[in-house]
C-alpha cells in the first residue's frame, strides 16, 4: 500500500484546484487539515463551519437553537436576525480568524470571507420552507436561502496573487441582506465557478455510513449512480449532505471525497483513499 504522503506527492502533480469543506465539529483537527494543506502546491479553496461554536454562543447568551425540517426530510437551522448575528460571530469570526491564523502559521497566506465580502458568494432568499407544525403543514420564511453564483473575478483575483480565500457563511441575497445557507451548497456554486476536479468534505465520521451510530460500517467507494439511492438511506444532516454531493456532480465534479477530519493527517489521508470515495 503506498503510504500516505507518498500518494500526497504524486497526487500534487496531477491536480488543478481543490475546495476542501471542513465541518464545524468540535472534534475536527484543525492544526493537522491546515499542516496538511501547506504541503499541498496547487491551488485550493477553503470552506469551513462552525455549527459546534454556534451552539454553544447560543447557548452562553441564552438562545435556543430552533431546527425545522422540510416536508421532504431535509433538516435546517430557523435564521431569524438573531441567528444570523450568532453566525456572523462565530461562522465568520472567531472560527474564520482562528483558521485565517493557523493558515499563516503554516506558511499559508490565506484571506478570511463570509459570503458577504465583495459579494463572493450571492443567493436567493426563500420564498418559504414547507413544514409540519402539530399536524398542519406550513410555510415557515426567514433569513435563509440558496446560493446561486460567486464573485469569480475576486477569488480569480486573489487566487492568481498567491492568496488562499477561506469562505464561509453568511452569505448575500437579491435585496444584499445577509442569509444562512448549507456551506455543502455553497460548495457547489464554488466548483461549478472554479471547475475543481476534487472535493474533500471533512466530518466527523469515517467517512459515510452504512449505520451512521457504527463507525465500523464504512463504505469505501460510491459511484455518482447512487447517490439517489444512498440520499433516501439517511436522515437529518446526512441526508442534505447527499443531496449535495449529487448536485456536484451534475455540476462537473470529478471526484468527491468523505473523509474523517479528526486524525493526525486528515487531508494526506483522504488523498490517500481513506474515507468514502465518489467518483
Amino acid at each position: 500500500m503506498i503510504h500516505a504522503f507518498v500518494y500526497f506527492a504524486l497526487y500534487n502533480r496531477a491536480i488543478r484546484m481543490m475546495i476542501v469543506k471542513i465541518g464545524g465539529g468540535d472534534g475536527i483537527n484543525l492544526e493537522g487539515i491546515i499542516a496538511d494543506l501547506s504541503k499541498v502546491r496547487e491551488k485550493f479553496i477553503i470552506v469551513h463551519g462552525a455549527n459546534a461554536l454556534r451552539d454553544k454562543l447560543a447557548e452562553a447568551l441564552g438562545q435556543a437553537k430552533q431546527v425545522i425540517t422540510s416536508v421532504k426530510g431535509y433538516s435546517s437551522v430557523y435564521s431569524d436576525d438573531k441567528m444570523i448575528d450568532l453566525m456572523m460571530m462565530s461562522y465568520a469570526g472567531i472560527r474564520n480568524k482562528r483558521i485565517v491564523e493557523l493558515c499563516h502559521r503554516h506558511g499559508i497566506n490565506a484571506v478570511g470571507l463570509s459570503g458577504l465580502d465583495g459579494k463572493v458568494v450571492q443567493g436567493v432568499r426563500n420564498k418559504g420552507i414547507r413544514v409540519y407544525q402539530d399536524g398542519k403543514q406550513k410555510i415557515v420564511r426567514d433569513f435563509s436561502g440558496k446560493p446561486e453564483s460567486v464573485n469569480k473575478a475576486l477569488l480569480d483575483l486573489l487566487l492568481e496573487h498567491g492568496y488562499v480565500p477561506v469562505l464561509t457563511v453568511p452569505i448575500v441575497d437579491e435585496e444584499n441582506n445577509a442569509i444562512n445557507t448549507e456551506n455543502d451548497d455553497v460548495v457547489r456554486v464554488l466548483q461549478h465557478a472554479v471547475r475543481a476536479g476534487t472535493v474533500i468534505n471533512l466530518i466527523e465520521a469515517p467517512g459515510f455510513l452504512k449505520d451512521k451510530d457504527d463507525e465500523r460500517t464504512l463504505i469505501e467507494k460510491i459511484s455518482p449512480l447512487e447517490l439517489e439511492a444512498r440520499e433516501q438511506q439517511v436522515e437529518g444532516r446526512m441526508k442534505r449532505k447527499m443531496l449535495s454531493v449529487r448536485k456536484l456532480f451534475e455540476a462537473g465534479a470529478t471526484r468527491v471525497i468523505i473523509a474523517d477530519g479528526r486524525p493526525e493527517h486528515p487531508v494526506a489521508d483522504a488523498l490517500s483513499g481513506k474515507g468514502t470515495v465518489i467518483a
